[in-house]
């Protein structure tokens, strides 16, 4: 490892970000300057263009864009409320109910949309001003949205599971969507024993009580979106179709859903709605692309491999070394986007848990929760703005409702981490793992 090298790209980019500058630049300037200095500076320009160009061709990668659309057209199609309402079938007469039907909500929009800042703009928009009506703190109403928003990042169908499955060389989508539904509930069910315990303190309401008739009228109107779940998993596990194929289905059956059945939709509206999905798109495709040329640097330069020995040489303790881990991934994920520091950390870290043992599969869910949690944390916490700004709160007012729901994350991540079963049993029962 050149030490000259690893400090310009590492300070270079630490500066960028300290400046202000777009992630994604801060990691293309930073990848550029290293090869000018340390590498090779007459071929840095084609080398960095190429590697890039060469990431991004993946037939993987065109999941990404369609769950995006999919994701667009269900945040505007009138999925969340109905989402919302069955969640209140189920849990809304319990102590704190309206706080539980957040967590649902927020679960069930989540593992639909695949996207954690439409779930918490969705859900969050209705149920703020509900919760709120009901007496319920209006910061603690947005901590609740805000954390319970990241699940859909680990219940599939997930984006940034896609870009794992990049980064580490090919392990399946498809095991790894499977693998994401039992950690996924138990950060859910974490968060609404937090959610539990503070309402109960706090004597915040119970719902208003739904008629037998009524429920099952909620139910029926809630099961067009649930489909889509099943439909989507249902038909990567049985091998009907790849991921890939199974987005574009998502996409086709949410036009459906929004724009003939459920006609929240209207047809002037799709320009718009493609617009904004392609304008995401780029934004994600712009930071995999600097990325993947940022980890080739890394690479060459025989980072991972020097913190993968200086790590084994550390300790041979694997609980602690999973610890350090993810300590070390908690911190990353406060500054860094979650594309990025799932391509660039991946190719790290990867070698050091299988050389303990860790299955591919399991790594990948560890480290999406991780970096989950960053979402919801600032500086850079994308969901903990959105959450603020649809709550029309500060960051400073969440914080405090926030602390006791990090710790029922990091408890949840915990239990994951060192029980690998929670991740893998679905994938062996499936045939997908080994």
């Amino acid at each position: 490892m050149e030490l000259g090298g690893v400090l310009i790209l590492v300070l270079s980019f630490l500066i960028l970000l300290a400046l202000g500058v777009p992630i994604s630049f801060s990691i293309g300037i930073s990848t550029v300057l290293t090869m000018l200095v340390s590498i090779d500076p007459i071929a840095t320009f084609t080398t960095v263009a190429q590697r890039m160009a060469t990431g991004l061709d993946s037939f993987a990668l065109l999941a990404i864009p369609f769950f995006i659309l999919a994701g667009q057209l269900m945040n505007k199609g009138g999925i969340a409320k109905r989402l919302i309402d069955f969640a209140k079938v189920l849990l809304g007469r319990l102590p704190g109910g309206l706080a539980f039907v957040n967590i649902l909500a927020a679960m069930f929009m989540g593992a639909i949309s695949g996207s954690s800042v439409a779930a918490a703009s969705a859900i969050g928009g209705f149920m703020g001003p509900r919760m709120e009506e009901e007496g319920y703190d209006k910061n603690f109403g947005a901590a609740v949205n805000i954390t319970s928003s990241t699940t859909g990042l680990i219940i599939p169908p997930s984006n940034i599971l896609i870009v794992y499955s990049l980064a580490s060389g090919g392990v399946s989508i498809a095991a790894l969507f499977v693998a994401g539904y039992i950690p996924g509930i138990i950060v859910g069910l974490s968060l609404m024993a937090v959610a539990g315990v503070y309402s109960f303190r706090k004597k915040y309401p119970v719902g208003e009580k739904i008629s037998l008739k009524e429920g099952l009228k909620k139910l029926l109107d809630a099961i067009p979106s649930l489909l889509l779940i099943i439909i989507v998993i249902g038909g990567i596990v049985a091998g009907y179709f790849t991921a890939t194929e199974a987005s574009a289905i998502a996409v086709l059956y949410t036009f459906i859903l929004s724009v003939v059945i459920y006609k929240e939709v209207k047809i002037s509206e799709l320009p718009k709605i493609l617009i904004e999905s392609s304008s995401t798109t780029a934004i994600v495709m712009l930071l995999i692309g600097a990325s993947i040329a940022m980890s080739w640097v890394m690479a060459y330069q025989n980072i991972p491999q020097t913190i993968t020995s200086n790590l084994m040489g550390l300790t041979d303790n694997r609980i602690v070394i999973l610890l350090i881990i993810n300590l070390i991934l908690l911190a990353v994920g406060t500054f860094m986007d979650m594309t990025p520091a799932v391509l660039i950390f991946t190719p790290i870290f990867l070698p050091v848990v299988t050389a303990l043992g860790m299955d591919p599969i399991h790594f990948g869910i560890v480290l999406v929760m991780n970096l989950s949690i960053g979402l919801c944390t600032p500086p850079v916490g994308s969901v903990l703005f959105v959450g603020c700004g649809v709550a029309n709160t500060t960051i400073e007012k969440v914080i405090k409702p926030l602390l006791p729901l990090y710790l029922a994350m990091f408890i949840a991540l915990l239990l994951v981490t060192y029980l690998p079963d929670l991740s893998l049993i679905l994938p062996k029962y499936f045939g997908l793992a080994n």
